[in-house]
């Protein structure tokens, strides 16, 4: 063989050779993102865990040492009780590809009727108070059998009732404030959640806090360790094939917005011992801060996949943003950009997780 064939033959090897390591570098980078992906697909709570660790490198750094300070460290945890409670309530209902926009509502409806049941009409506290915990079970009831009844869309249906719910508080409170003094005066339950332990150096635990804690720790175990939770996922996941394969889908609709109810009416315990009064007009924005929590905490829009754990620490990212940029003195404007950020990102981050299944 000529030296001209040689060499032609020898560059083509090599440039067979080299294409053959380009497409082995893709393939591997390919491999490497699937990989990736596969892995936030097994462990969704695995992105709201690292915002939430990068948030609080960062805050450490940009607001010195008052972040760390232990009072502001339990402040947060007391400002994202109430969300962290409609979260998982939220959480319940977003797992089975539903949504219930009237969560605030509820809690705000039940607090009014603990508070003006009490102190205007002179109904003893005890009785008040679990009156104020059927109210948001029914209410939550009445959003069940809407969505798995009449077979109406959980969006649409709890819009509806959110200004249902809304009016009543209205009617119910005649616009006025149920005060901290007349609630006091009546008896210490209504406020018992905001009570505080002091854990020294100036931190202080709330009940309500604690409350919350044990609420996500008792739904956590009935999502992942009994059928009923096995349901919950099958149904989100496909609600078609979960009722062939025997499922009461029916029913598990049902219990998810009654459940759900529920936790939002011990929320509005938790919120009277927070503000220590019954206001109408009590946590405006707990429902989109609900809703934010549960989708930065890695639970999909599309129902079947997420956490409770996840909806926790999303709150916990909400609470650690706010709090941190308040410190560095960021406007609250930059304030809301930055968790309206946060939510782009989750439902983008969700979109491509969902792709693996696909």
């Amino acid at each position: 063989m000529s030296d001209d064939a040689t060499g032609s033959v020898s560059a083509e090897r090599g440039l067979h050779g080299s294409d053959h390591s380009v497409a082995s570098f893709d393939e591997d980078r390919g491999s490497a993102l699937k990989n990736v992906q596969r892995f936030l697909h097994e462990y969704p709570t695995a992105i709201p865990f690292i915002v939430l660790v990068i948030g609080i490198l960062i805050f450490s750094v940009a607001a010195g040492g008052r972040f760390f300070a232990p009072f502001n460290l339990s402040l947060v945890l007391q400002q994202v009780t109430i969300i962290a409670f409609l979260g998982i309530a939220q959480t319940l209902v977003i797992l089975t590809a539903g949504i219930d926009l009237s969560v605030g509502a509820m809690m705000v409806l039940s607090s009014i009727v603990m508070g003006r049941l009490t102190v205007t009409y002179g109904v003893p506290v005890e009785l008040s108070f679990v009156l104020g915990l059927l109210t948001g079970l029914v209410c939550g009831l009445i959003n069940g059998v809407l969505v798995a009844v009449i077979k109406l869309p959980p969006f649409i249906v709890t819009l509806g009732t959110w200004s249902v719910y809304g009016a009543m508080v209205i009617y119910v409170s005649h616009s006025e404030t149920v005060r901290a003094q007349d609630i006091e005066a009546a008896g210490p339950l209504l406020q018992w959640l905001g009570h505080t332990i002091r854990l020294g150096g100036g931190a202080v635990l709330t009940y309500g806090a604690i409350a919350m804690i044990l609420t996500a720790i008792i739904i956590w175990y009935v999502l992942n360790r009994t059928a009923f939770g096995r349901h919950v996922y099958a149904t989100g996941d496909d609600d078609e094939a979960a009722r062939l394969a025997g499922i009461n889908t029916r029913g598990v609709f049902i219990a998810v917005y009654t459940l759900a109810g529920f936790i939002c009416a011990i929320a509005a315990w938790a919120l009277i011992g927070r503000i220590g009064a019954a206001s109408p007009l009590g946590n405006q924005t707990a429902n989109l801060d609900a809703i934010t929590a549960v989708v930065i905490g890695g639970t999909s829009l599309f129902g079947g996949r997420g956490s409770i754990v996840g909806t926790l620490f999303g709150a916990l990212i909400v609470g650690v943003f706010r709090n941190g940029l308040a410190l560095a003195g960021v406007d609250s404007l930059w304030q809301e950009f930055t968790v309206g950020i946060l939510i782009i990102l989750a439902v983008t981050i969700d979109q491509w997780i969902r792709k693996i299944s696909a």
